[in-house]
């Protein structure tokens, strides 16, 4: 089972993301900070990790660039998922290393969508 990182301090995004991954057959570790979804990344080493940008602690900005920087979880796929909309926050977000950017709101099942578009890109 494909296994998927999600990291956002507001519990009923993560909950509503989460519910979502696991009706489509991932297996979800849910965390609300920084500093814990690096220490899952590095520990669980999952297929792909979905970061909100603003978060206690340590950023997703900050997370994803720690995430490039290590070599065991530089190929990890990370998806920004965040309200900033404003072009250089997306600049930022892709430059940090994400792989795609997803602004809020937003369509759960556009986010899984993706998801699986990602990861199938990653196997082929």
């Amino acid at each position: 089972m494909t296994v998927v990182l999600v990291a956002d301090d507001d519990a009923d995004i993560r909950d509503l993301v989460a519910f979502k991954l696991e009706q489509a057959g991932f297996e979800v570790i849910g965390v609300e900070d920084g500093r814990t979804a690096l220490e899952q990344a590095r520990g669980r080493q999952p297929a792909l990790a979905v970061l909100d940008v603003s978060m206690p602690g340590l950023s997703g900005i900050d997370v994803c660039r720690m995430l490039r920087a290590d070599p065991a979880t530089s190929g990890m796929l990370i998806i920004m998922l965040t309200a900033r909309v404003q072009e250089q926050d997306v600049e930022g977000g892709f430059s940090a290393g994400a792989d795609d950017y997803v602004t809020k709101p937003f369509s759960p099942r556009e986010l899984v969508s993706r998801i699986q578009a990602l990861l199938s890109r990653a196997r082929a």
